[in-house]
């Protein structure tokens, strides 16, 4: 299994420079440490990951981690592409952007590694599904999911006599009462396009036909007729909102949110963190959206928020996979869950945080499927065009745009859901 390079300056592959490799990648001379890079890239567990790295090296006297914390992590790593130095080993987002690089071969396959026993089969074919460096290649090690549903405030409903939704109807009835009673049903935020994302990920779950993505890149349908459901009940949420949507971002929208201005937010259970952290006198919880009227159809949306990789074709495989081993360790993988309210991706583990209590019943039942938005590389505008949508309130432009934006950039990828046989 190809491993980790380092790339230190100092470690120019000639001859003169194999002493200085030992020991200006070695942590100095004489300190017989082994230096590699841990590529991180979520701002809010900065100082989870460097804790966590500074334990594992009291464990491990003979390795030396350097935490790389950067802001833009996909440009920050695709510039590292460029000049072809690799970190050895990685946390990254389960996106598009780790199947496009996945395929091209960057990142190790941890297939048949002993590291993915207990890791959730489920969470796994997801991150194979984004792309995958070969045929049933594992690219990345899922290290703790999110769900992205309806988040609420409790004792709000309980006040209105309002129950948890579990339909389509219910969910607009519920938005209805609160309305009705001078209050704010959802506080929208589309100032940052992203935010339009979260709730259209479990629309477009439920009603668009099954296997969309295949026949959309093989060319058999289009978003137009897959899709316009999702936009229309899109469309119809954003009817519940506070006046001019547009002018208010994420940061404004949890802030109000915890604040009491809002019943609810169409945000996943990323948000919970930072909403907490304005310190709401309510409890939060959430729920899985009703995208129709049958409560079996219900599925949970969640990705993985958080996988852990490794550079192919590394200088210090041994020494890289002891750390992935020690991040991938149950305990460390269930702190991690309860400091970000995330979900563990490990068999037996569960967060029992009560801001998940409502979501609890579709993990346990494998009621879950993955983010539709994730197979959008950066070069197709969804959040911008959700964003205008939602502005305009045309589905039939929404709809048009976005199918033209697709047929003029994925018609190129040949990865993940894009890899359709001619």
């Amino acid at each position: 299994m190809a491993r980790p390079r380092s790339r230190r300056a100092a470690c120019i592959a000639t001859v003169t420079a194999v002493a200085a490799m030992v020991a200006g990648c070695a942590g100095g001379p004489g300190s017989g440490r082994t230096e590699i890079t841990f590529f991180q890239f979520k701002p809010e567990a900065v100082d989870f990951f460097e804790d966590v790295t500074a334990r594992f090296e009291a464990q491990n006297p003979d390795i030396d981690v350097i935490v790389d914390n950067v802001p833009d992590p996909e440009t920050a790593l695709r510039t590292r592409l460029v000049k072809n130095d690799v970190p050895d080993v990685l946390t990254l987002n389960g996106n598009a952007t780790f199947g496009e690089l996945a395929s091209a071969g960057v990142f190790v396959d941890f297939s048949g590694d002993p590291v993915l026993d207990d890791v959730t089969q489920g969470y796994i074919e997801i991150v194979q599904a984004l792309g995958a460096s070969e045929p049933g290649a594992v690219n990345g090690i899922p290290f703790a999911a999110n769900a992205s549903g309806v988040l609420y405030n409790v004792e709000l409903f309980e006040e209105q006599g309002v129950e948890v939704p579990q339909t389509w109807d219910e969910l607009i009835a519920a938005a209805e009462t609160f309305e009705a009673a001078g209050i704010t049903p959802f506080y929208a935020m589309l100032a940052d396009p992203w935010t339009a994302q979260s709730p259209l990920a479990p629309l477009t779950a439920q009603t668009a036909p099954e296997g969309f993505f295949e026949e959309r890149f093989a060319g058999e349908t289009t978003f137009a007729e897959g899709w316009r459901e999702a936009a229309e009940k899109e469309l119809e949420l954003f009817e519940y909102t506070q006046d001019d949507p547009a002018a208010f971002g994420y940061q404004e929208g949890t802030v109000a949110f915890a604040n009491g201005e809002s019943a609810m937010l169409l945000l996943g259970s990323y948000a919970i963190p930072q909403i907490r952290s304005f310190e709401p006198d309510f409890t939060v919880g959430s729920f899985a959206l009703p995208a129709t009227n049958d409560p079996a159809d219900t599925r949970l949306v969640s990705g993985v928020d958080v996988l852990i990789t490794a550079g192919a074709g590394g200088a210090h495989p041994e020494e890289s996979q002891r750390f992935i081993d020690f991040l991938m360790q149950p305990e460390i993988v269930q702190e991690y869950a309860e400091a970000q309210v995330a979900i563990p991706t490990l068999e037996g583990l569960t967060n029992e945080d009560p801001a998940l209590a409502g979501i609890r019943e579709y993990i346990e039942e494998d009621r879950l499927v993955g983010f539709d938005d994730h197979q959008f590389i950066p070069a197709i505008p969804l959040g911008p065009l959700l964003q205008q949508l939602l502005i305009d309130e045309d589905a039939d432009a929404f709809l048009t745009s976005l199918d033209d934006s697709w047929d003029r950039v994925a018609q190129r990828r040949d990865w993940g859901l894009g890899a359709v046989e001619s």
